[in-house]
């Protein structure tokens, strides 16, 4: 099921073309080599490389410009009607979260009750909690503090808690939906949101097993003893200081996990009843769907996190309109990537690839995965890798079942993560909020996000020949 009926409705017709299967190839090439250079060496900013490079793949497939502009602009208002909605419920969530001081409600009450041994565990849980509404930056900035004075009071080497907190962020980032980089997937793919939430889920925790506590240990050893960077850390006085109101740890959890519950119990009944006539299945086919889902947890929020935290109705408005701003970039790099994705189709690129993975024999799966990586390492982008691998890839979804669509989306997804280096904008928070060289940021994060991806793909694979 797509994510928005307007989706539906604005497919536009084909691009005229009389491309061979070479010409289409130069073209894919060219455009996302343009894009890559245009990110990587003149810095232009994402959406205007995407704007940039669609143009450039018609016109090398030989589109005609009238038709390239429908195609683009069509492709970018249903991107953007159909994921920057959620983006925009789901930036909310995140700044109620971290105004209120929901966040740390949470990281309070789970490191009070754990052990010296678990904290690495309970870091891995707490991130993962956190990273369900959050984006991965903001999830970042929340958490490295806490990282810091947990490694701080616990007396543990910073990288056995900093490691399972970034996989347990990183991990939801790329895998599971509202993210935006796993909803532009299951746009693209025409896939089912609730199914890819849990089968997101399922692949996501041993996904953070191996790369959060398990590899903290290894990192550990190649990074070395690093001192907790004082800057970074809350100082005496901050720790001390409480808010008056503050939501209890109950209510924030409600609030985070309500719209999970409410997609994946959609998944459920359309399995178990399966008749759209039903009225219970009606029922959360409506509440269950993401929109419906995301603005009731924002909602839910504004009682919970805001009045809890004895907010006015003003500060709340202000908090939620303040959500906004950050993420307008988000949203127009995922809409031009729409538009691309919308001008590959159009072209005739995804039928090409269709084509080519016959002959091959060609998992589209590993097909997708290996798509993202390529553009990962090469723009640093996960948001960029998943736009154009979804693009490339969505004909071959046409035919899959509902469960397999849903692991094409979790391989690019995957894929996207694969080792974060030096033009990723991700590496250099890591590496500042730690205090670490370049050489033990490769050795630590850009390792971890490489194990996420090789350890999902291998989880994806098998579970594709079982469902």
């Amino acid at each position: 099921m797509s994510l928005s009926p307007t989706l539906l409705a604005a497919a536009p017709t084909a691009l005229p073309h009389t491309s061979s299967d070479g010409r289409l190839l130069l073209a894919v090439l060219l455009s996302i080599g343009a894009i890559v250079l245009l990110i990587t060496k003149l810095k232009l900013h994402p959406f205007l490389a995407l704007t940039i490079g669609s143009g450039l793949l018609a016109v090398v497939a030989g589109a005609p410009f009238d038709k390239l502009l429908t195609s683009f602009s069509t492709g970018f208002g249903a991107t953007v009607a159909g994921v920057g909605l959620l983006i925009g419920l789901g930036a909310m969530l995140g700044k109620l979260l971290a105004d209120s001081g929901g966040a740390n409600i949470i990281a309070d009450t789970v490191l009070a009750r754990t052990g010296r041994r678990a904290l690495p565990w309970a870091m891995a849980l707490i991130a993962a909690v956190l990273g369900l509404p959050l984006f991965f930056e903001v999830g970042v900035v929340l958490l490295i503090p806490i990282v810091l004075l947990v490694a701080r009071r616990g007396n543990l080497p910073l990288m056995r808690v900093g490691i399972p907190a970034l996989a347990g962020l990183s991990v939801l980032h790329g895998l599971v939906p509202p993210h935006p980089g796993p909803l532009v997937a299951v746009d693209a793919l025409k896939a089912d949101l609730g199914v890819t939430l849990a089968l997101g889920l399922l692949i996501a925790v041993p996904t953070l097993i191996v790369a959060g506590p398990l590899f903290a240990r290894v990192a550990e050893r190649w990074v070395g003893p690093l001192s907790v960077p004082e800057a970074m850390a809350p100082s005496a006085t901050e720790e001390s200081e409480k808010r008056e109101h503050t939501p209890s740890f109950g209510a924030v959890l409600v609030t985070i996990l309500l719209p999970v519950i409410l997609m994946l119990g959609k998944a459920l009944v359309d399995v178990v009843i399966d008749d759209p006539k039903a009225m219970p299945q009606r029922i959360l086919d409506f509440i269950g769907s993401p929109l419906i889902a995301l603005l009731a947890a924002v909602l839910l929020g504004m009682l919970t996190l805001g009045r809890a935290a004895g907010f006015t109705k003003a500060r709340i408005s202000s908090t939620v309109e303040k959500s906004l701003g950050p993420i307008a970039g988000i949203v127009f790099i995922v809409g031009a990537g729409g538009g691309f994705k919308q001008t590959l189709i159009d072209v005739g690129v995804g039928n090409a690839v269709s084509e080519w993975a016959g002959k091959w024999h060609i998992s589209a799966l590993l097909l997708g995965w290996l798509i993202a990586v390529l553009i990962r390492l090469a723009t640093g982008s996960a948001t960029v890798a998943t736009i154009t691998a979804a693009g490339i890839v969505a004909p071959l979804a046409a035919e899959m079942s509902t469960s397999h669509a849903s692991l094409l989306v979790l391989a690019i997804g995957a894929g996207s993560l694969f080792f974060s280096h030096v033009n990723d904008a991700g590496f250099w928070l890591v590496k500042e909020y730690f205090g670490m060289s370049v050489g033990q940021t490769l050795k630590s994060w850009s390792v971890m996000e490489t194990v996420i991806s090789v350890v999902a793909i291998a989880l994806i694979m098998p579970l594709s020949l079982v469902i």
